[in-house]
């Protein structure tokens, strides 16, 4: 398997993009946005991740971030991607989704081709991980993540879109913790 996109050394961080199959809308739904929340946060608290930079979008997550403390990246992202993708099925199951019967069919083709066993798949195989290298390239992608909600005019500042680290860096409240960048 090719690791031109992966994140294949420890201690470095990365710009990741983690997108839904078929790029489904699935995170328009404040309940599904909380997920993938609450899952970063367990990662940061339990699996050393270390994140500089994100946002949710309705099909896509993007990160900047790292793996510390001995954790792998492609590790954490793995378990990250496992354990969303049974949160999200659960959630669309038991709480209310006008499009659950469509998106349940839809996540269950994603997975016919597959070798493997499998019900439902949530999450594009992979990640698109490209290895930070230069300042240059933090604020070129820490401004990317901030202004996707602003490019989808969804929101007309970036510190407007409460799923995304923009507040942090614009010292507004937020329910996820970033480590703030100096990006001057």
């Amino acid at each position: 398997m090719s690791t031109k996109y992966k994140a294949t050394k420890t201690e470095e961080a990365y710009f990741i993009t983690i997108t839904t199959v078929g790029w489904i809308d699935v995170f328009t739904r404040l309940n599904q946005k909380y997920n993938i929340i609450n899952a970063l946060h367990y990662c940061q608290q339990n699996k050393g991740l270390e994140i500089y930079a994100y946002v949710i979008m309705s099909s896509h997550v993007h990160l900047l971030c790292k793996a510390t403390n001995g954790f792998i990246l492609s590790d954490v992202i793995r378990d990250f991607k496992k354990f969303t993708s049974k949160k999200i099925l659960q959630t669309c199951i038991e709480e209310p989704e006008s499009r659950r019967e469509w998106m349940l069919t839809y996540f269950q083709k994603a997975c016919e081709h597959l070798k493997r066993e499998q019900h439902h798949k949530v999450w594009q195989d992979g990640y698109h991980a490209e290895l930070v290298e230069t300042n240059w390239f933090i604020k070129q992608k820490v401004n990317y993540i901030h202004n996707n909600p602003v490019m989808d005019k969804i929101v007309s500042f970036p510190e407007d879109y409460y799923f995304s680290s923009a507040r942090n860096y614009a010292g507004l409240d937020n329910d996820l913790e970033v480590v703030l960048l100096d990006l001057f």
